[in-house]
């Protein structure tokens, strides 16, 4: 397991460096990878990217549920996207997002409802699936950490709210931060 990097570390900000060699040291990279977004408690992680254990490098990691197969994904790009938006995280009861590498920080983000992904898997083998729904959000968020853009980023660019996580009478609530 590999800590994960946390704001405002210049590496979550930076574009990420394709995958070229798909050999042992990309097979231990994922496997950390993994072994690191099963042990995410608070939150539980559905996505994890290169960039947040510390390496500049295009590979995502996800698992939408506990039950899910950890899926990989090498130097993925978006190809295609619906002109619909959704009204923030589908399937979620509050609809916001949240990042392993901001924590107890949260926002509203209007993503695709679906996109075409263009990728590599772990042999190097190029492939192209369609997402939709909370797999669609992810994919976009993942990806966009690989381009150096953090959520927090798009909440801003749509004049959406940010919440932190306070203490109040001993339980946890959002608290609006105000941004100037």
């Amino acid at each position: 397991m590999k800590p994960i990097v946390s704001v405002p570390n210049p590496v979550l900000t930076s574009p990420a460096a394709t995958v070229t060699s798909f050999d042992k040291k990309l097979a231990g990279i994922i496997a950390d990878m993994k072994e690191t977004l099963i042990a995410t408690t608070n939150p539980k992680g559905v996505g994890l990217a290169a960039t947040q254990i510390g390496l500049g490098l295009r590979i995502f990691v996800t698992r939408p549920t506990e039950k899910s197969e950890i899926r990989v994904f090498i130097n993925p790009e978006i190809i295609s996207t619906s002109q619909d938006l959704t009204d923030g995280v589908p399937g979620r009861g509050n609809k916001l997002e949240g990042c392993l590498s901001i924590p107890n920080v949260w926002g509203k983000v209007k993503r695709q409802t679906h996109v075409t992904l263009r990728y590599q898997d772990e042999s190097g083998d190029m492939k192209q699936e369609e997402f939709t729904g909370f797999m669609a959000t992810i994919v976009q968020h993942e990806t966009d950490h690989l381009g150096g853009i953090l959520y927090t980023q798009r909440v801003i660019e749509q004049k959406e709210k940010l919440y932190q996580v306070v203490e109040e009478d001993g339980k946890e609530v959002l608290e609006e931060i105000k941004i100037a």
